[in-house]
């Protein structure tokens, strides 16, 4: 099986000002673009060639697995943008309040995990088996998959996320972030876990 660079779901200047044509040039067209083609060079004649992400990202380890998990992971970072205003579904805001207090306080809790960070890695919400909301740190090309969790949100704080429009300000940057945030999605992946 070949993977294939996803395309973005907007113009490459759609997210201006908060996230530049040249950041997104180089984000997906040369970061995850690599991630993409270094995994089909390292899974040419293994058990991985004929698995689909997820599965490699359960089973492999070292570099299949960094590369598998970045695809995975650009790819749902990416999905998860939209330059227009959304808004969390019902739904969604009543296990915002539910796990966290209020939406406000999701809010408040998501930034400081993303600002707490050290070095690089995403910030994920995610939902387990028991449907609580989980909100964690996964350093490097980790994600909530090797947990058994359902992700349904997540943000890249490596710097090549924001350093070109940012600099170091990665408080910024996710305050941007947070305006371009795909609710609509997000609402949508929850509402497919119910039976």
């Amino acid at each position: 099986m070949t993977h294939v660079l996803m395309g973005l779901p907007f113009a490459a200047d759609a997210l201006e000002p908060y996230l530049s044509k040249e950041t997104l040039q180089y984000h997906h067209g040369k970061h995850h673009a690599t991630y993409v083609n270094n995994l089909n060079k390292l899974i040419i004649g293994t058990p991985f060639e004929q698995m689909s992400l997820e599965s490699i990202i359960i089973s492999a380890t070292g570099a299949i697995f960094n590369n598998a998990a970045q695809v995975f992971n650009h790819d749902f970072y990416f999905s998860g943008l939209k330059n227009a205003t959304t808004l969390p579904s019902d739904e969604l805001i009543a296990l915002f309040e539910r796990d966290f207090g209020s939406t406000e306080a999701f809010k408040e809790s998501f930034m400081g995990t993303a600002l707490a960070l050290f070095g690089s890695g995403w910030v994920w919400l995610s939902i387990n088996s028991a449907g609580k909301l989980i909100l964690e740190q996964h350093s490097n090309a980790s994600n909530p998959l090797l947990a058994g969790y359902t992700p349904l949100l997540t943000c890249d704080v490596w710097e090549h996320a924001y350093y070109i429009d940012y600099r170091n300000a990665r408080a910024d940057y996710l305050e941007k972030w947070w305006t371009l945030v795909n609710w609509e999605l997000v609402s949508n992946k929850l509402t497919a876990l119910q039976p």
